[in-house]
């Protein structure tokens, strides 16, 4: 959960398949007609995009269940249904939608038999868990709460489930308590809601007291009625499971046995704002007992447990660092009998996403950032030894069942594509979901290539180019010169719904991309040499990079060119805007946009929410370090902004919140700067309506229109 840009922390699910398997044709339904004219990608073209996700195999690794999500625009709103395929059928028939017509639902999982998918689905007015036959067939409703299912995780036999369930701890187990103090507080005629300690908000949302709590539940037989009841366990451990705000049932595991299950928990205190101490707690599945922790010798991170086969080693991973939510993410190993851990692959100077155990115990599958890229590797258990599985593009979710791997990988050129190939990933890549250019066929996309320049301190820094979708030799463009969040983060080779390249390249303009010093994906030492150097750094490689960058590709036009960031992007934003001039003293960049950019470091010390991020940044409090802070503090220079600027800012944005775009808007705006805010009512830290984001994409682009040309 990085404090701008979050780290995602996928299922990560596994998957294989059979050598014999032939190269097939991705699934062609809703694929749109025959090709029009040319033209490049449009905001409306990402906004209402089909997505494809969560690859999901049944034990025997022969069927494949995923999600489609599609966008009804005009209604602003999206729905997600489930399809399955049969990866060993020999007629290879496209995909076949399982769920029905009208259901919207999310995170499927197989039972052990594979006969059946879970999953959750809001149908009947909240959120429960459903099962339907993998062969199709009507979904039976397996719990009827009074409270929403926020997730859940089979046990081992199948004959249990944990759900995770937001409820005020005072309740304990009692799920009617959480509902009628909710609906008490729902007709109230006050408003008012007193705080005592922190959070009191988080990222969009502003705490009322309730914690995600994992409860346990029979699941129902056949001809028996749908669960109303279930046993919180675990009660004496008070955190969030699953973690707000992004946290997921990955930070949770059965035991082999299904007599206990292990928790990732950072634990509610006044604490917990400047804390990322998550312990791992051995809880009894049915409530009884006390929890333990398993790991209270590390007081950094601690997530993501994995058992083996025989229940007597925890896989997981763990930071180093208390307090720095970007330091390394480290795969362990605990003899869970000793309590005594190792690290399986401590030369490999990458941090590890989620693991999943390959079918023979023997492997540990995962994916990282690296160099511009997010591949796929399989890390040996005995030895250590790091096996690259996929290394194009970035993969995201996968699973890994049988002899077959599936996984969702997107690039520059396309959103997720779900994939099919052995658990080696040596078989021939199967395509089972179209690309973007498949189900956009009259739109071109822009090429792109990756290249490096010496930057800060003589070290090669990297970055990319992408040309416009109706580039031509010979010619020069205006350039997008995009500046990415985080800022331990990275623009590389990947898709994304909101920041993308190719809508750019597609309204004709080139751009240009730096992973400069604090970026992932590049070893460790490269990341944290951006703490307590947001402003020095960064910006020589910027700089570096954007003179490399014009010098080796003759077709951008250096003199045309816009500045665009969010998060951290935008506060180098503003912090270019006060600090980067020629000898002449002239601004390299003839407009700037600024999306949810922090304007003044000390501000924002005390007013965002998750204050470990800021602490650890700026090497302390505000009141502790005010020097630290205020050293590139781009509040300090606004008595030199010249350049034109349109800021972003949305009003559930927490993590930055709007205090910080209106100041500089208004800073703008007495200097007498050209600029425009763009505010929006409904969104916070991104904009994720489908309606709003097409409305983000023109207002952009006819930024760039004005101040660059077409």
């Amino acid at each position: 959960m990085t404090a701008f840009h979050s780290r995602s922390r996928s299922r990560a699910l596994p998957s294989r398949l059979a050598l014999s398997l032939a190269l097939a044709l991705p699934m062609t339904l809703s694929l749109p007609a025959a090709a029009e004219a040319a033209r490049g990608l449009q905001g409306r073209d990402l906004a209402t995009l089909d997505r494809y996700g969560a690859p999901t195999l049944s034990p025997d690794g022969r069927l494949l269940v995923f999600t489609k999500r599609v966008v009804d625009f005009d209604a602003d709103k999206s729905s997600t249904s489930l399809w399955v395929e049969n990866l060993f059928a020999r007629d290879k028939r496209p995909p076949a939608r399982l769920t029905p017509d009208g259901w919207n639902v999310n995170s499927p999982a197989f039972s052990r038999d594979g006969a059946s998918v879970y999953f959750l689905s809001a149908k009947s007015g909240s959120q429960q868990l459903y099962v339907i036959p993998s062969s199709g067939g009507e979904p039976v409703q397996l719990t009827d709460l009074p409270l929403d299912v926020g997730g859940f995780k089979l046990s081992p036999d199948g004959r249990r489930v944990a759900l995770a369930l937001e409820t005020f701890p005072d309740c304990a187990g009692d799920l009617a308590c959480t509902k009628q103090r909710l609906d008490a507080t729902a007709s109230r005629k006050s408003s008012g809601v007193l705080h005592d300690s922190l959070f009191v908000r988080h990222w969009d949302t502003w705490m009322d007291g309730r914690l995600n709590r994992v409860f346990v539940a029979a699941l129902p037989g056949k001809d028996e009625a749908a669960v109303k009841s279930a046993t919180l366990i675990g009660g004496d451990v008070l955190g969030d499971i699953p973690s707000k705000p992004f946290g997921d049932m990955g930070e949770l595991a059965w035991a082999p046995d299904g007599k206990s299950l292990v928790l990732s928990v950072r634990l509610t205190s006044r604490m917990e704002p400047t804390s990322t101490n998550f312990d791992l707690y051995r809880v009894s599945a049915d409530g009884s007992g006390q929890a333990k922790n398993l790991t209270a010798a590390n007081q950094a991170w601690d997530t993501g447990p994995v058992f083996s086969a025989d229940g007597k080693t925890l896989y997981y991973r763990a930071m180093k660092r208390p307090g720095f939510e970007a330091d390394r993410f480290a795969i362990m190993a605990m003899d869970i009998a000793s309590g005594k851990t190792r690290e399986i692959a401590p030369r490999w100077d990458a941090s590890a996403g989620g693991l999943v155990l390959s079918p023979d115990g023997k492997r540990l599958y995962t994916t990282t950032d690296e160099l511009g890229r997010h591949p796929l590797f399989a890390v040996r258990i005995d030895n250590g030894e790091v096996e690259s599985i996929h290394k194009d593009g970035s993969v995201g979710e996968f699973d890994v069942a049988g002899d077959t791997l599936a996984f969702a990988a997107a690039s520059l050129k396309s959103g997720n594509v779900i994939t099919t190939t052995t658990a080696d990933g040596q078989a021939p890549l199967r395509r089972i979901t179209p690309t973007a250019s498949e189900m956009l066929p009259d739109v071109r996309f822009g090429a792109y290539e990756q290249f490096n320049f010496i930057g800060w301190n003589g070290e090669t820094v990297y970055g990319y180019v992408v040309k416009p979708w109706d580039y031509e030799e010979g010619k020069t463009y205006p350039v997008a010169f995009l500046i990415h969040g985080g800022p331990q983060g990275s623009f590389g080779d990947g898709w994304s719904y909101r920041w993308n390249p190719q809508t750019y390249a597609g309204a004709g303009y080139a751009v240009v991309m730096i992973d400069f010093h604090g970026s992932t994906g590049y070893g460790q030492k490269f990341t944290d040499s951006i703490t307590g150097h947001w402003g020095d750094r960064p910006l020589e490689d910027l700089q570096k990079g954007w003179a490399a960058a014009q010098q080796k590709y003759a077709f951008l036009d250096g003199r045309n060119a816009c500045a665009l960031g969010a998060s951290y992007g935008g506060y180098m934003i503003n912090w270019i805007a006060g600090n980067w001039f020629d000898a002449e003293g002239n601004a390299p960049f003839k407009c700037m946009v600024n999306h949810n950019g922090v304007f003044d470091t000390r501000s924002m010390g005390l007013v965002t929410e998750e204050l470990w991020f800021t602490e650890w940044e700026f090497g302390g409090t505000v009141h502790d370090n005010p020097e630290s802070y205020e050293r590139f503090n781009p509040a300090r220079h606004i008595h030199k902004w010249k350049t034109p600027m349109l800021v972003v800012a949305g009003q559930n944005d927490f993590r930055v919140p709007l205090d910080q775009s209106l100041s500089t808007f208004t800073a703008l705006q007495r200097k007498g700067i050209p600029s425009k805010l763009l505010y929006y009512p409904n969104e916070n830290h991104w904009v994720l309506k489908a309606q709003n984001s097409v409305q983000w994409h023109d207002t952009v682009k006819s930024w760039l229109k004005e101040h660059l040309g077409e």
